[in-house]
This record gives structure tokens, sequence and C-alpha cells, in this order.
């Protein structure tokens, strides 16, 4: 028994040499120029740290070492040169030295910490616009952007494509009361900030309403926002599918806008795997005025089109022998134009299907032409042009 208390003695005496050491060890880790007050190290914005380590049994030692932690500042880490001895003691406490986290910095990752969300408090990101503030703001962007002509937009505004939440900053400053210059402006900002998904939802949910509305108020587009269509044009992907399937897919797309739109597209240079996957997506629609032209506008710009994609067209042109109408002008017309660029791309087989279609829908100033155009010139897979004459000759009497 006596042999026990010793050696508790000498554990107790052992536990509090270590506990002074490392105390030791932890403030010349965070020694810093000049001195605090009585009561503690004073930190940024006036807060004070107190290390409150007294004892019963070591009152005394541990009020002259609280007193010398208490005249540190901790906004400035000395570094501190680490013997092995030490390295023990603080092993023994599951302290890392060396490029480990140190007391200290765990200290100072704490009182970061602590001024991140005291400043959060006070500034909270702009990106919140559930805040008061922000919505305050952003309305009073919106009426400036309602007023725009010219010059610099707000500042708030630019940063909007870079908020994960754009899309809810983008209608507290109501976009359907955007002056045409600000539309133009805002189409250029998100369409170069934004990746393709969001484009094409800026564009559905944004652009394209407030193109479609322009129209209906002055039967015509203003020149800002059909700018705004172009320059959305170089995201062609985002706009395919916010824009012109929409469009197409919608029903209520009249004749007017479909030729407006229509003749953004024509003015635009469209990459071909784009326009290749555009006509294929339209050729699986049905038929509407809208389509017709969208489609013939692809095909006016002379793409070497993938088999597949002329194939689809090819159906697309077929299945309407099934009905019982008969097709608008707009319809033959884009068959016109699918003869005259691709006519030597299309199969024998496939000649001859357009040809039982073309008895049923019949335009007297157009099918004829389209016939003259198919028979004329070899078949895709076929070495010589059969006797044009003969052919042209027989498919017209036909």
């Amino acid at each position: 028994m006596e042999g026990s208390d010793e050696e508790d003695g000498r554990e107790e005496v052992l536990d509090a040499a270590m506990t002074m050491k490392v105390l030791k060890q932890a403030k010349a880790q965070l020694v810093s120029e000049g001195s605090g007050e009585e009561e503690g190290a004073e930190v940024g914005g006036g807060k004070k740290v107190v290390f409150d380590l007294s004892s019963d049994e070591e009152e005394d030692e541990e009020e002259v070492e609280e007193e010398e932690f208490e005249e540190e500042e901790f906004d400035y880490l000395d570094e501190t040169q680490i013997t092995e001895e030490d390295e023990r003691a603080l092993a023994m406490f599951g302290m890392r030295t060396g490029q480990g986290r140190t007391i200290a910095d765990i200290i100072q990752e704490k009182f970061e910490e602590a001024e991140r969300k005291r400043l959060d408090a006070e500034n909270p990101a702009p990106e919140d616009p559930t805040h008061a503030k922000v919505v305050e703001v952003y309305r009073g962007v919106g009426e400036v952007m309602k007023k725009y002509t010219t010059g610099k937009v707000p500042k708030a505004f630019k940063v909007i494509p870079n908020c994960s939440n754009w899309e809810r900053l983008v209608w507290l400053t109501n976009p359907m009361e955007w002056s045409p210059a600000s539309v133009f402006v805002a189409t250029r900002l998100f369409a170069s900030n934004l990746d393709e998904k969001q484009a094409q939802k800026f564009y559905n949910e944004v652009l394209l309403p407030r193109a479609r509305d322009d129209i209906e108020r002055n039967k015509k587009l203003h020149f800002s926002i059909y700018q705004a269509m172009k320059k959305a044009l170089y995201k062609p992907k985002a706009f395919f599918k916010g824009v012109i399937f929409p469009l197409c897919e919608d029903g209520s797309c009249t004749l007017h806008e479909a030729t407006i739109f229509g003749s953004v597209v024509a003015k635009v240079s469209v990459p071909l795997l784009h326009s290749a996957a555009a006509l294929m997506r339209l050729s699986t629609m049905w038929y509407s005025g809208a389509t017709s032209i969208f489609i013939r506008v692809l095909l006016d710009k002379k793409y070497a089109l993938p088999y597949k994609v002329v194939d689809g067209l090819v159906d697309h042109f077929v299945k309407m022998e099934s009905e019982e109408r008969q097709l608008p002008v707009l319809w033959h017309r884009s068959l016109l134009t699918f003869a005259q660029r691709y006519k030597s791309v299309i199969t024998r087989e496939q000649k001859n299907r357009l040809k039982l279609l073309m008895r049923k829908q019949f335009h007297s100033g157009i099918t004829p032409e389209i016939r003259r155009e198919l028979f004329s010139t070899r078949s895709r897979g076929e070495a010589q042009d059969p006797d044009a004459n003969a052919v042209a000759m027989e498919m017209t009497s036909s």
C-alpha cells in the first residue's frame, strides 16, 4: 500500500510538471508584441481571453503562470523551436507539432471563425434574396434597368451570374419591365457567364417571353432585343433548347414570330453539329408552320449533313402522306429546299417514297420543281447519273 501511495504521488508530481511544461510551450507560441491587461489577453474587437487553470494544490504556481498569460496578445504567432523532449510531452496530450496544427493554430482558428460569424451577421451575403436589404437593392436595380438606355449598368446587376440563386435575383429586378437596351446588355452578360443549362433557362424564362411580348405589342421586334437574340445564339445549344424548340412545341407560335426568330438563325453562323442536332430534333416533331420555317432556314445554310439527319428529314416529310388536308405553301417550300440541297445524298428508295408523297400532297407551282430536282441527278450510292431528261419527263408526266 505504501508503494502504491508513493507511485500515486509521483504521478501527481509528474502530471503537474507536465502541465506546467505544456503551458509554457503554449505561451511561447502565443507571444506577441505589446502587453495586455490584468484580466486577460486582448483580441481584435476589444475581446479578452482569460485562461483559468488554477487548482487547489498548485494555486501559487498557477497564479504566477496566469498573470504571465494575461499580459500577452494573440494577434501575432511567433516561430518557436520545439525540442525532442517537448515533442514527447505534447504527444502525450494528443497535440501535433512541426507541420501539423499547434495549440496556437487551434486558438487562431477559433478567433477567425468567431470573427467570420460576426461579419456575416453584420453583412449578409448578397446571394440571400430573402434579406430585406437584398430585396430593396435589386428592386432598385430593376428601376434602373427599366429606364436604362446606354452606359454602365449597376454593379449589383453584374454580379448576378456569379450567384448560385441568380434566377431569384433576376426576378427581383422584374425583367418583363426592362428596357430593350437592358435586355441586350443582360443577354450579353448572361450568355458570357452562365453555363449551357443556365443560359438555356435564362433564354426560355426571360429572353423568349420578353421578345414575344414585344412582338405582340409592337407587331415587330425592337432592334436591341433582336440583337440580344443574335447574341444569345452564340450559345447555340442553349438557344435551340431555350427558344426554337419551345416555340415549335408550344403550338401558339405565330408565323410572324417564327419568321423573325428564323431570320436571327439565318444571320448568325451556327456550327454544323448544332445545326444537325437541331434539324434532327425538328424532324421528329409533327408539322407546324414554325417547324417548316426553321427547317427551311437551317437547310438554306447548305451544311454537309450526316446521312442520319438526311434520313430523318425524309421521314419527316413522308409521314405527311397520311394527312388528308392539303398542306400549306410553307411545307412545300421546305420540301423544295430539301430537294435542292440534298438531292444527291437521298437514296433511290427514299426518292420513290417522296414520289408517292407528292402524288398525295401536290402543289401546281412547286411540286413539278421538286420532282425535277430529285430525279435529274444521281442518288446516294449510285456511280453514274441516270438519264436526267428522260427521268424528269417521266416524273413530270406522272
